[in-house]
């Protein structure tokens, strides 16, 4: 059996897949000028809303595309229609709480019929057991729009409901005869994906991601001049960045990917869930959160930061290592402590920058994820030297 799962061929993800993925990204964008323009914990809130809603379809996408690959021209047809349908959305995002509400659901709506579309290719008529709630939470977005207030909110909190129990639909619904043995083979078909190709999309979307941390420190320095202060706090930004990037694909994307070549075809559909949707959904937002931050802090390096902007980038990155350390436990890698450790200690940082500066908070950040990183190694090395001794 694991001899048999280690010689699994894997699949690389194409230039198409990585294009969706930059598109989907722009949507992650949307959402930081919409936190940026009032970073409120109401905002927030909304961000994470609207965020939670959008990447449960973009997981969707990921899944597809490991199963259907887009290799003829009529599956790449109906990609590209997918990624317009999610640049629809995102251009509305902005407004979506004011105005944009209906042409959003409508773009959603749309990629919801796509993806449905392309996976009877693989899932034939059973489809239908995820095709029809992601299409129900695709109307209840079109219909918040049409409205306002608590009935709004109560649609939107709707969608969230339909899609934690679409799993449940697509890995129970079939129901032949023999119900009890077509759920095991449903699940066996949820997770016969390429675990390569899977893992590597996942991070390709992370790297896109940080990006935007990247467009942030360029958009909070706009066209201030390039002092060593300045300079300096730039620095700063991207060594925050790297050091987040150093945190997931040092170590993380490999043991990810043998992680889920030692796991049944049956179980990796349940694992895929918890790992790339639940855990990566802290980890993306906190990136957003972060670039968000950034936006509002480098014209402000020495001065007393007000409580949103220091929250936004101490909150971005221990939400993010909440969000690694969740991963990491679903996947059985440690250690975990450290990075546990360092999530509260990076959220106190918000201290500093409401109580000294901007640029204290930023090193504090950065000396936190060195230091765990730093101890990590350390503690990755030992077990090799007691050997070695």
């Amino acid at each position: 059996m694991n001899s048999a799962v280690e010689q699994e061929p894997g699949r690389r993800v194409t230039t198409l897949e990585l294009f969706f993925d930059l598109v989907f990204v722009f949507t992650l964008t949307q959402l930081t000028v919409l936190l940026a323009g009032d970073l409120t914990f109401a905002t927030a809130g909304r961000v994470a809303l609207v965020f939670v809603v959008l990447f449960w379809m973009y997981g969707a996408y990921a899944y597809l595309t490991n199963q259907v690959p887009p290799d003829r021209p009529s599956r790449r047809l109906l990609l590209i229609l997918g990624m317009g349908a999610f640049l629809v959305c995102a251009l509305a995002i902005p407004r979506v709480f004011d105005d944009t509400g209906v042409v959003f659901g409508l773009g959603f709506l749309t990629v919801v019929i796509v993806h449905t579309a392309l996976y009877t290719r693989s899932h034939g008529r059973d489809s239908i057991w995820y095709g029809v709630p992601n299409s129900v939470a695709a109307l209840a977005v079109t219909a918040a729009g049409f409205l306002d207030g608590l009935a709004a909110d109560g649609l939107w909190l709707l969608v969230l409901v339909l899609q934690f129990v679409t799993p449940f639909f697509a890995e129970h619904g079939p129901g032949r005869a023999d119900g009890q043995r077509s759920a095991a083979e449903m699940r066996a078909q949820l997770g016969s994906l390429d675990p390569a190709h899977f893992v590597e999309r996942h991070g390709l979307l992370l790297i896109v991601a940080f990006g935007e941390s990247v467009i942030a420190i360029g958009t909070g320095i706009g066209r201030l001049p390039l002092t060593p202060g300045l300079v300096g706090g730039a620095f700063l930004s991207l060594a925050l960045a790297v050091a987040l990037w150093w945190t997931y694909f040092v170590r993380d994307e490999e043991a990810a990917e043998a992680a889920f070549r030692a796991t049944p075809a049956p179980s990796r559909w349940r694992l895929a869930m918890n790992a790339y949707y639940y855990c990566f959904l802290p980890m993306l937002l906190g990136i957003a959160y972060l670039a968000a931050g950034l936006k509002k802090t480098l014209g402000h390096l020495t001065e007393h930061l007000h409580t949103g902007p220091a929250l936004a980038l101490a909150g971005g990155v221990a939400l993010f290592l909440a969000g690694d350390v969740a991963f990491r436990a679903v996947l059985r890698m440690h250690p975990l402590r450290f990075r546990a450790t360092a999530a509260p200690v990076a959220l106190a940082a918000t201290l500093l920058g409401v109580h000294v500066s901007a640029v204290a908070e930023l090193f504090a950040l950065v000396a936190v994820l060195v230091t765990m990183l730093a101890v990590e190694a350390r503690e990755a090395r030992r077990p090799t030297a007691a050997a070695v001794s």
